[in-house]
């Protein structure tokens, strides 16, 4: 198994620490799979992360000036590593100013993810800044549990409104109940409610507008076109779990969207040009 990576375009450095950054806000595990075209950082959806899944696909090309990498094989060209986003982040974070930034795998005391970076200096003297992530790498016969998620068979998709306005409302019921009701239907409106025994609140949005699945979305998970437009779907979650994506935010997406299978999941998915990040809130009784 060899990986190498080098970024030298400062911009792509930063989005790239950004969305590290994101995904540390999401969760102090995950999985980083590398394929020759994509990095994709992966939680899948065990109880013990509460259930939550995450999914977060990179086009390698739109970040990295040069990639190489050899998986466990010619016919399983790919590398599993478990990682600690947070050791990632703080790591790119101190490298900003860079001219270079190199990513490797290797072997130091435990498999480690080696950053170097080669920063500006006033002499003809370079300076090279290493920091080596600690990984671990994930067998083969584990690699089942971390491919994508199917989309699920919603019942409403709904355009989300702006997030920092979700996220501040949010923000002010999170001191009222630990439970957040989010329901949507097929005319674009959303409410996000809590009720508890001493107060009920709820927040409407409405012209949010839905994606357009297409007259096939049913048969590939999409909403039914028989559907009463509405019709509100809704799923009772975790407040703190909706915070924590809203709070974590910073790929700036060009598109927020959220599925919701009705009493079951929240499916929320933010995309911009050359990331993906799914997200998936299940229900709580």
């Amino acid at each position: 198994m060899k990986f190498r990576g080098k970024i030298i375009d400062v911009a792509c450095l930063n989005h790239f620490t950004r969305v590290i950054t994101t995904i540390s806000k999401l969760t102090k595990m995950c999985v980083l799979r590398l394929t020759p075209q994509n990095l994709f950082f992966v939680l899948s959806g065990k109880v013990a992360n509460g259930g939550v899944s995450m999914w977060c696909e990179l086009s390698q090309e739109n970040f990295f000036d040069e990639f190489q990498m050899e998986g466990v094989s010619p016919e399983d060209n790919e590398i599993c590593l478990e990682v600690t986003p947070e050791n990632l982040s703080r790591a790119l974070k101190t490298v900003q100013n860079a001219k270079a930034v190199k990513v490797k795998l290797t072997k130091k005391h435990c498999p480690c993810l080696t950053i170097a970076a080669e920063l500006p200096t006033l002499s003809s003297v370079s300076r090279v800044v290493t920091h080596d992530v600690p990984v671990e790498v994930i067998p083969r016969r584990l690699w089942h549990e971390f491919k994508e998620p199917s989309m699920p068979d919603f019942d409403v998709s709904i355009y989300l409104p702006p997030l920092k306005t979700m996220k501040n409302v949010i923000d002010r019921m999170k001191n009222l109940s630990n439970f957040l009701v989010v329901e949507a239907n097929l005319n674009g409106e959303m409410n996000l409610k809590i009720d508890t025994d001493l107060v009920s609140v709820s927040t409407h949005f409405k012209d949010l507008g839905n994606p357009p699945w297409g007259d096939e979305a049913s048969q590939q998970g999409g909403p039914s076109q028989s559907r009463d437009p509405d019709t509100m779907a809704q799923t009772r979650v975790d407040i703190r779990k909706l915070q924590q994506f809203l709070v974590g935010q910073q790929v700036n997406p060009s598109k927020a969207m959220c599925n919701i299978v009705h009493e079951r999941v929240v499916h929320l998915i933010l995309l911009h040009e050359d990331v993906s990040l799914q997200y998936f809130i299940p229900a709580v009784a």
